[in-house]
């Protein structure tokens, strides 16, 4: 593999999708909802109740999540009502969501890989590079996952900015992030990113637009779903350890979308599926 050809591929596309609207808006406007404006909206909320007594009791949501879960139980040992609900809502239940960023970036980028090339009418001209057939699969994945591990990293320190700021009345102190997040954010954020890359390139290879391909890859936002039905449920809470082998598993199907997609992508195929 040719690294200054990797890089070249991925700099184009990047470039590429800078032109197309509907791919980055969308970027820009869900992390701004989820990161500003819902946890704004949750830690300023008690001051619009006249009690959260009905919340914190035992047949309440916070009093049931911590019957569930011990762990959870712990974190929120002496902590007054107010205190309990900002680290409950922002620190536990936000934690899955903001797995969807690496997922909804990485699909942007990657749906713009060769679906958007044919739509534009320039994948003749892509495929008759030097590049080997690994390499320009290679280099699609690249152009994704990278930006999307980043803005995911960017909109968590945001968000931690938001919540201490926010909740610095309640709390007296900086507490976000505990230490659940760090290995959801070093190691599933980036499992995630390459999930959707990998599965969004092979989809790419086949639809023939944007946003065919952009609505195929979307339904993979259901296991992203599935981790924050479990948490807030409580049949599922995401511990570091949890965290790690979620990550594992997310890894390991990695591995095998990748090298699915390196031995089986011909750039001959995608000739004649861009002519058809």
């Amino acid at each position: 593999m040719n690294g200054r050809t990797l890089r070249t591929l991925a700099v184009k596309d990047l470039k590429e999708v800078q032109q197309n609207r509907a791919a980055w808006i969308p970027a820009l406007v869900v992390p701004l909802i989820f990161m500003v404006v819902l946890p704004l909206g949750i830690i300023l909320a008690p001051n619009l109740m006249q009690s959260m007594s009905p919340l914190m009791a035992p047949s309440g949501p916070v009093g049931m999540m911590r019957e569930r879960i011990p762990a959870l139980a712990a974190e929120l040992a002496g902590l007054d009502e107010r205190q309990a609900w900002v680290v409950l809502m922002t620190g536990y239940f936000f934690a899955p969501f903001i797995l969807i960023f690496p997922l909804m970036f990485s699909t942007i980028v990657a749906s713009e890989s060769f679906a958007g090339e044919r739509e534009r009418k320039t994948i003749e001209a892509l495929l008759y590079t030097p590049a080997s057939d690994g390499e320009l699969f290679l280099g699609k994945m690249l152009a994704a996952f990278v930006p999307a591990v980043a803005l995911t990293w960017v909109s968590f320190l945001v968000y931690g900015v938001v919540v201490n700021g926010a909740g610095w009345p309640v709390m007296g102190r900086v507490w976000f992030p505990p230490v659940s997040w760090w290995p959801l954010m070093l190691w599933v954020a980036p499992a995630v990113a390459a999930l959707g890359v990998a599965a969004t390139v092979l989809i790419s290879t086949r639809a023939r637009t944007f946003m065919e391909a952009y609505q195929m890859s979307a339904s993979l936002v259901v296991l992203v779903l599935a981790l924050v039905a479990g948490q807030i449920t409580g049949v599922l809470y995401l511990s570091p350890l949890i965290a790690l082998a979620v990550g594992l598993v997310l890894w390991l199907i990695d591995g095998v979308l990748i090298g699915l997609g390196v031995r089986t992508f011909r750039r001959e195929a995608l000739l004649i599926s861009g002519r058809g």
